[in-house]
């Protein structure tokens, strides 16, 4: 339990319970409905303050239409499904102070397919509370068109092909639920990844052309790289372009990267 105070104003947080207000007490008295007074209904939603998102109030049947088809959730209060998916779900804390907390949650269950992150903060203050929510995702930009082709064992054959429309980055898409073990080739500088909050770009010189990106579920990499992975079997395949350097004694070879960011 998080416990800031300004005052005589005491708020209480709970980022296990869904990163819900459990208690507000302004001038001695209780503000909040406590979970101990509330229906004892699944899914919990009647006690406490949180925020509804990734949508609110109630989704008949869980459906969504988009521009590729309907997208049907799992009812969580059926028929519908019902203020998000934050409400019952741990909030990883980013910050905290005397006064303010922030804290932040991924947008998954239900079957909801379009990934994303939530980020709330809370500042009390002797006569206020703000309360404030940004829904956002990763997103990732390399300026590549190429990819390298990959065995079952996602080992590199030597052959190049086009990006799909799926691995495509060039306009710097959201990645959602895009999962990628990529090798791009002739990338151009910078990459660009993107937080709600954040920008950074990733500078990298002429010899670090082959770019990596995996998303797993949990993180993403972005490795700008000498040459492809596999290159020396390839070479000695008689496969080129690999950016393969052998050093002979007293050679060295330099490679590097800038990492620069600002607030987005």
């Amino acid at each position: 339990m998080i416990e800031l105070r300004s005052g005589e104003v005491v708020l209480r947080v709970d980022p296990t319970d869904g990163g819900r207000i459990v208690s507000l007490i302004v001038r001695g008295v209780e503000r909040i409905l406590p979970k101990a007074r509330a229906r004892a209904t699944a899914p919990p939603i009647y006690w406490g303050c949180y925020p509804m998102v990734p949508w609110p109030g109630r989704l008949a049947e869980g459906r969504i239409p988009t521009d590729d088809g309907e997208v049907r959730l799992e009812p969580n209060l059926p028929p519908a499904a019902i203020h998000g998916l934050g409400f019952d779900k741990p909030w990883d804390v980013v910050e905290r102070t005397a006064t303010a907390v922030t804290m932040a949650c991924a947008m998954r269950g239900l079957g909801w397919p379009f990934g994303g992150r939530a980020r709330q903060t809370l500042r009390i203050g002797s006569s206020r509370l703000d309360l404030e929510l940004e829904v956002g995702d990763l997103a990732v930009r390399l300026d590549a068109s190429e990819v390298l082709v990959v065995d079952a064992d996602l080992v590199p054959t030597g052959a190049v092909r086009a990006v799909t429309k799926h691995e495509d980055l060039r306009s710097g898409p959201a990645l959602g639920d895009r999962r990628l073990d990529h090798v791009y080739v002739r990338a151009k500088s910078p990459a660009l990844v993107g937080w709600p909050d954040l920008d950074l770009a990733i500078e990298f010189g002429d010899s670090l052309n082959t770019v990596v990106v995996h998303t797993p579920s949990e993180g993403v990499c972005v490795e700008p790289q000498t040459m492809w992975p596999n290159a020396p079997l390839l070479a000695a395949r008689g496969i080129t372009g690999s950016g393969l350097r052998m050093l002979e004694p007293g050679e060295s070879l330099r490679a590097s990267e800038r990492w620069t960011w600002r607030a987005a």
